[in-house]
């Protein structure tokens, strides 16, 4: 069973094509014109085990809000799609995952209800050309287009490279272990019957 996306979101502020694979090995093709970001959807793809290609056109030169922003609503979406019916899965998924001297922690559940909470205060406006405000607003975006419960915490705060990315990774192995099929689970891990 493929558990693929390919997802084409053309507005007038971005036009984002994305693919992604939740049974990958890893590798990435990503392009959104924002330089850290790369970086942490990269690492996102790495360490998540997840195939991803991503190409981002958007309005930077307004700012890299929209493209951001856009980004995370695709992912989401792919992210949906790829789940598809959600039988069979873990459905929860979570990760403390140390960078340095940050310490981060992540709790994922797909159960399609949006709901999103962020613990954690940036010191610097930015990392390399990606505003730091908008790690959240990224991450706000994935849960609520994925339908999913997520949650990011900074257990210990440190440099802001550091914490951004460490969010990033521990989301991936989050979802990672969210997405695994596990052969003793026959339908959804629901006492509804339904996600």
């Amino acid at each position: 069973m493929s558990r693929e996306a390919k997802i084409i979101r053309n507005t007038k502020e971005t036009k984002i094509q994305m693919k992604l694979d939740l049974d990958g090995t890893g590798p990435s093709k990503i392009v959104t014109g924002i330089g850290f970001f790369d970086h942490m959807l990269d690492g996102f793809s790495r360490h998540g085990l997840f195939d991803l290609e991503i190409e981002a056109i958007g309005d930077l030169f307004v700012d890299s809000h929209h493209t951001i922003e856009d980004t995370g609503i695709v992912l989401g979406m792919a992210i949906k799609e790829a789940v598809g019916d959600k039988k069979g899965i873990r459905r929860y998924g979570s990760m403390i995952l140390p960078m340095d001297e940050a310490l981060v922690l992540c709790a994922v559940d797909l159960c399609g209800r949006p709901y999103f909470s962020f613990d954690g205060t940036f010191t610097a406006p930015k990392c390399g050309d990606m505003d730091t405000e908008m790690v959240r607003e990224f991450f706000y975006a994935v849960s609520y287009t994925a339908g999913m419960n997520l949650h990011l915490k900074v257990l210990t705060p440190g440099n802001n490279h550091h914490m951004a990315e460490a969010m990033f990774k521990a989301f991936a192995k989050a979802l990672d272990e969210a997405t695994v099929m596990d052969s003793r689970i026959s339908d959804v891990l629901s006492t509804k019957g339904s996600l």
